[in-house]
């Protein structure tokens, strides 16, 4: 094996959780094997302290520190432009190996002969498995999403975007969307097509990632013969308001990007009436379990009614499928 070719770039964008970024790279290093890797740690300018403190403690790391925070996409595009990989991983730092992961992805990888990106099987703490795998948004999904039906029929394909993962008996195979924190590409396909898009902040950029990559004639796959522990940011049970905040405002970017004005206009629809009938949905659920949680997202929920995201994409709208 010649030690000057790099198989694969991992890069791990982190904004303090040192512990979980530590772990990582522990678990990582541990069971890396019998291929060449690299490491571009991106730090989104982390107030808890010095990430240096963390990444010195191991070999060969490139660092990048940011003054500021430039979100998911942007940090994970400036590892990128720096990559020597044939493949990229982007990996969250809150995830953990316990076997040669990105071995086995990697020879997955190199058999299909054709761009790729590949998730693995994520599990969480106790090892039960993680749903990783969906569907593109479409006005079917959008609407039974918002109207509770996924919950209704959780195996129906048409009705539960998770379909596949609630099935229970999923195998290897082309898929939509494989979730972010585990995300193998091959590099060629990434950089040709720029990378994540930077105007997603936050949520649905693996989204877009896998839309774009497929329209350019690569192929996503689930392969759940390996895989890691996610975290998903460790323990924390607080509701953010951030993480609701931007998960919506991504999600209507994504509608602005990818959607005909018809398709745009039944989404907002569904959407916005999603977030209203969870107010007292909530709310009613959090009185009666006196829940602290519940009556907080009710109440960002209604704070949601009255946010919606510049259109950045106006050159894309209504001239999509």
């Amino acid at each position: 094996m010649n030690p000057s070719i790099i198989d694969v770039s991992i890069i791990i964008v982190s904004y303090n959780s040192f512990k979980l970024l530590k772990a990582c790279l522990e678990s990582l290093f541990k069971h890396s094997m019998d291929f060449n890797i690299e490491i571009i740690a991106v730090d989104n300018n982390s107030t808890e302290g010095e990430v240096d403190t963390i990444t010195n403690e191991f070999e060969n790391i490139i660092l990048i520190k940011n003054s500021t925070n430039e979100g998911f996409g942007a940090a994970n595009n400036q590892g990128l432009a720096i990559a020597k990989g044939k493949y990229v991983l982007f990996l969250n730092n809150d995830t953990i190996f316990f076997e040669n992961t990105v071995k086995k992805v990697f020879d997955f990888a190199e058999s299909i002969k054709r761009p790729v990106i590949v998730g693995c099987k994520l599990l969480n703490q106790d090892k039960t498995l993680q749903h990783s795998v969906f569907n593109f948004p479409s006005v079917l999904n959008v609407f039974t999403s918002n109207f509770f039906l996924y919950a209704i029929f959780p195996r129906s394909r048409y009705f539960n975007k998770y379909h596949l993962m609630n099935r229970g008996d999923i195998k290897t195979t082309e898929v939509d969307v494989v979730t972010g924190a585990f995300l193998f590409c091959s590099i060629d396909i990434i950089k040709q097509i720029d990378g994540f898009d930077e105007r997603f902040f936050f949520y649905n950029e693996e989204t877009d990632l896998c839309y774009r990559v497929k329209q350019n004639g690569g192929k996503v796959f689930y392969f759940p013969e390996t895989s890691v522990v996610h975290l998903k940011g460790g323990t924390a049970k607080t509701i953010s308001w951030f993480a609701h905040k931007h998960q919506s405002e991504s999600t209507v970017k994504f509608f602005q990007k990818h959607f005909s004005r018809p398709k745009f206009i039944s989404n907002m629809v569904f959407h916005y009436i999603g977030i209203f009938i969870r107010i007292p949905i909530f709310l009613l659920f959090g009185i009666i379990t006196f829940s602290q949680n519940l009556i907080i997202r009710s109440f960002y929920h209604f704070k949601l009614l009255f946010i919606y995201p510049k259109n950045l994409y106006k050159d894309n709208l209504y001239d999509a499928n």
